[in-house]
């Protein structure tokens, strides 16, 4: 028997995109999001790409992405053979422009000057820039320029050190940019980006309400008529926000299974089960508290702690599988960040294993429904307002698989669960009662091992130690610590001590990520 597969990414139903040729560029995917927000579905694919996965997507324009590479590398990237034959509108963008001028018979040289942040645009006009007024700054990175133009293409926009800041050729219609007109450092960049869809002519339907008809309708029919389908439910948006998508295409032959493995934060179980039950799904909850307590009894080491819970997880689930099967699907909310075949990564080969009910038994025999393969976070959350799904679970933060096992420093114990949950409540709901929780991209308390000593009354106290964690984060590669206010900290600390007794001690943890993880354990 085979473990279940994953056919790489299907060309979306969709038939308008834009499709985003990624020559290595950190803001590649900005381009992505800005068009779908502006309503044009648009995909990510390495810049090598051959033509005919191109067009499989059924392009109406195409962007050549920025990169740290020269034209004039011996291996520098480039689009495959007719890519720039299409009769489409192409932007490039940095080194997209370049070598759309290089290839078009124009020179880039190294500039006198590397221009590096913003620059104000002295002119600029054309198609691009139609209906653009007033100042334009503009986000540069580049050490190369065009110097000499193609024929054909003319100059819209100058800065004072790059003469060419953007050319354009309206016959053939393609058009290039010095600058980042994703990044929030270019104000009236997204305007410059809704004017090339303009020239695309690409229908704006890419709305959540009709992202929700799609996925669906896709469901539907990849599930067919008898089909079961089966979903593990850990609580976090994606599998509540599927949950209730899959409850919406195929009613009762979704059975949703949680798992609770006795390392949830307070009231959780309760909370998941009323808001996806009130949504007429059907959820199963196994209570395997016992059996992971049993299992992770005495056993300190993060690694092993992750390990065994990872095992005893795909255990229960299997159990569970076999008692409400047969199925024939098993769902799971992978995003389209996990599987962008892009210049970093080969698609669906590295979707991140921890997003999977990992490893199930070879034995399994489900084929994948992965409704959400091309999905952002935030548009997954989008349609968890149109499904209904409580505000307090659409906007939650993230929480590990693990729980508060790797939150509970050393061995973990009933005791040190319970101390823990009530510490996390009163700094979860504290964040929310002072309106700074949608404020911190992920917000934590860690139950340390240390004990010290303290004054409680008059009498000596030997208790506690717990540190909070909230940081910043736009894509949790990297994370600031957030700066929470000293008078709600006090605050905090002031309640932590008087409602949970056996903690007399409250540090804020005030580290970055690197040097740090986000998680302690």
């Amino acid at each position: 028997m085979t473990s279940p597969t994953s056919s790489p990414i299907q060309p979306s139903q969709h038939h308008q995109t834009v499709v985003i040729l990624d020559f290595g560029s950190q803001f590649t995917r900005l381009i992505t999001r800005r068009f779908r927000e502006m309503g044009a579905y648009s995909v990510i694919l390495p810049g090598t790409a051959p033509l005919e996965r191109i067009q499989q997507e059924q392009p109406v324009g195409i962007v050549l992405s920025g990169g740290p590479s020269s034209v004039y590398d011996e291996n520098a990237p480039k689009p495959a053979e007719g890519v720039l034959d299409l009769d489409i509108p192409i932007l490039g963008v940095c080194y997209g422009m370049q070598y759309l001028a290089h290839q078009a018979g124009g020179d880039v040289k190294r500039a006198g000057k590397r221009e590096y942040g913003k620059a104000d645009l002295t002119e600029y006009g054309g198609q691009l820039f139609k209906g653009i007024e007033g100042e334009f700054v503009a986000w540069m990175s580049h050490s190369d320029s065009v110097t000499q133009l193609p024929q054909g293409y003319e100059v819209v926009a100058k800065t004072e050190d790059t003469p060419v800041t953007a050319i354009e050729n309206n016959e053939t219609k393609r058009y290039g940019v010095q600058f980042h007109p994703e990044v929030v450092h270019t104000p009236k960049g997204g305007q410059l980006l809704g004017n090339f869809l303009d020239i695309c002519g690409v229908a704006r339907d890419w709305t959540p309400q009709h992202i929700l008809d799609e996925l669906i309708a896709g469901v539907q029919e990849q599930v067919g008529a008898e089909g079961r389908v089966l979903l593990g439910i850990s609580g976090g948006v994606d599998s509540s926000t599927l949950a209730l998508l899959l409850a919406r295409a195929v009613g009762d032959r979704l059975t949703a299974v949680f798992v609770d493995h006795g390392l949830l934060r307070l009231n959780e179980r309760e909370q998941v089960e009323t808001a996806l039950r009130g949504a007429g799904v059907n959820i199963v909850t196994v209570d395997a508290r016992e059996e992971f307590m049993h299992h992770l009894g005495g056993v300190s080491d993060p690694e092993q702690k992750r390990k065994i819970i990872g095992r005893e997880f795909i255990r229960v689930f299997d159990r569970a599988a076999e008692e409400q099967g047969p199925f024939a699907f098993l769902a799971q909310g992978t995003l389209y960040p996990d599987v962008i075949e892009s210049a970093g990564g080969e698609g669906a080969a590295n979707i991140k294993s921890h997003h999977n009910v990992g490893g199930l038994p070879e034995d399994l025999q489900f084929k994948l429904v992965e409704p959400f393969r091309t999905l952002f976070k935030d548009e997954v959350r989008d349609i968890a307002r149109l499904l209904g799904l409580p505000e307090d679970i659409r906007m939650r933060h993230p929480f590990p698989g693990p729980g508060l096992a790797i939150r509970c420093l050393g061995a973990v114990t009933e005791e040190k669960l319970d101390i823990l949950r009530r510490v996390d409540d009163i700094f979860i709901s504290g964040l929310r009662e002072f309106g700074l929780y949608d404020d911190c991209s992920q917000a934590l308390a860690v139950l340390t091992p240390i004990q010290s000593v303290g004054v409680m009354g008059d009498e000596r106290t030997y208790s506690y130690t717990v540190a909070l964690r909230a940081v910043t984060t736009g894509d949790f590669m990297t994370a600031e610590w957030a700066r929470l206010p000293y008078d709600f900290l006090a605050a905090m600390s002031n309640r932590i001590v008087n409602q949970v007794h056996e903690v007399n001690r409250v540090v804020y943890d005030i580290t970055g990520k690197p040097p740090a993880t986000i998680e302690w354990e």
